[in-house]
């Protein structure tokens, strides 16, 4: 937490609090030092209730850092994606997850977290997660810190593939006075989605960012 302690069931509280069916985390340490060794999208899991899922970006700290993914519905099948970095940069990764929904329906659930150093990086990792969308015949959600601003290149490139669960684009940083937008839940094809809530939620001891929360009906096809 921003106490710099492992109050893991404060962090569960703010997300069992929303009783969600699917979370994306970003910044997820697996058995590294500095999280004494503990696999910490388990931990969450366990707390929340939630079935969970890691995806290394890169080994780090006697262990791995990367994507989580905490999900009401058992997994159907997961694939973890290595996102482009430039030379000495820190290794970047989408993490994939298909879920069978209660209608019947599967859908593929996409958590990311993109370069926070420079504009270039998040450019290349935004056009390999579009064409890695445009491998996926599937109603798809994409939800993360993108690290760019609703006006920089990167939206432009990921909003010409997807719509964002939220046109306020209310800011989600710093969580304990909120001025910047770069966490966002997207989601395509646009006809298979209809948007019923969205909303920052701020704790700012649990995370350095708001939760971002969306609420999405999917529809029928061809409705």
């Amino acid at each position: 937490t921003m106490k710099g302690d492992f109050d893991l069931d404060r962090i569960a509280r703010v997300i069992k609090q929303q009783e969600p069916d699917l979370v994306a985390l970003q910044e997820v340490d697996f058995f590294t030092r500095r999280a004494v060794f503990m696999d910490l999208a388990t931990e969450l899991g366990q707390r929340t209730g939630l079935a969970p899922l890691f995806g290394r970006a890169m080994y780090f700290d006697g262990g791995e850092y990367g994507e989580g993914i905490l999900s009401r519905f058992s997994f159907l099948s997961s694939r973890n994606h290595a996102l482009p970095a430039g030379e000495g940069k820190e290794p970047r990764s989408a993490l994939e997850v298909r879920v069978v929904l209660e209608s019947g329906d599967t859908i593929a659930f996409v958590g990311t977290h993109f370069d926070h150093t420079g504009e270039k990086d998040r450019i290349n990792q935004a056009e390999r997660v579009r064409e890695l969308l445009a491998e996926i015949d599937l109603p798809v959600l994409l939800a993360g810190d993108l690290n760019a601003r609703p006006e920089s290149r990167v939206m432009e490139i990921l909003l010409s593939a997807l719509e964002p669960s939220s046109d306020d684009m209310a800011p989600t940083i710093p969580s304990d006075g909120p001025r910047a937008k770069i966490d966002y839940i997207l989601y395509g094809p646009a006809e298979r989605w209809r948007v019923l809530e969205s909303r920052v939620i701020c704790d700012s001891i649990a995370s350095d960012h708001c939760a971002f929360l969306s609420v999405l009906e999917l529809l029928p096809a061809g409705h």
